[in-house]
């Protein structure tokens, strides 16, 4: 008879090693990629990069969709939104890692073109917080969809965390775009319903089609 005894603690420790790398890569990629920007938009461009953001209806400023999210009206703006993005994007990535990825196009997708649509004319968009409210959509809602004690956990505890954040989708505040937000929320919130477990084994337990003989 053959006995599974705990694992060796270097085997152990090569795979904490992968798990941790497997996390801090993609999402430390992420954070760093705007702190560069920031730090070369201040230090070269002045600022000028900020005019890269999304403008509503028009086409020039359909490009700041995908760049929004990598821009900021300073570092202190850059700050208020990198703890967020860090917390709940490592709650994301762990059930899948790579559900980091869908969620963050989703919110920036979904949230740019509704900024693009429904913004206020001569604005300018910019800023992380699309993502950050694109993964609380996302967190927030995958406990309703998938109905598992765990994700609902999950969803409670990032309510407990960052609920009060969510009158941020409402207008009203001058200089924060509650459209990104709105928006992002509901990419999110997508991501969520795509991702759920019972839609990807609804699709994967489909039978295959087969020939007509």
């Amino acid at each position: 008879m053959l006995t599974k005894g705990p694992k060796p603690t270097s085997t152990a420790l090569a795979e904490l090693k992968s798990e941790v790398r497997a996390t801090a890569v993609p999402l430390g990629g992420l954070v760093g990629s705007m702190w560069f920007i920031e730090v070369v938009d201040a230090l070269i461009f002045r600022g000028g990069l900020d005019h890269y953001g999304i403008m509503p209806r028009t086409l020039s400023g359909l490009r700041g969709i995908l760049l929004a999210p990598f821009l900021h009206g300073g570092f202190s703006h850059l700050m208020a939104n990198t703890v967020p993005l860090l917390v709940l994007g490592f709650i994301i990535m762990l059930r899948r890692k790579r559900d980091l990825a869908y969620v963050s196009v989703a919110s920036a997708l979904v949230g740019g073109a509704g900024i693009w649509l429904i913004g206020a004319s001569s604005s300018v968009h910019i800023g992380a917080s699309i993502l950050v409210f694109g993964y609380l959509g996302y967190l927030l809602s995958r406990g309703l969809f998938e109905r598992k004690f765990w994700p609902i956990v999950g969803s409670l505890a990032v309510f407990g965390l960052y609920g009060s954040a969510l009158w941020g989708v409402l207008p009203g505040q001058a200089g924060i775009s509650w459209e990104g937000h709105l928006f992002g929320f509901v990419g999110g919130v997508l991501a969520a319903r795509l991702l759920s477990t019972p839609t990807i084994k609804a699709r994967e337990a489909k039978p295959a089609l087969r020939p007509a003989r």
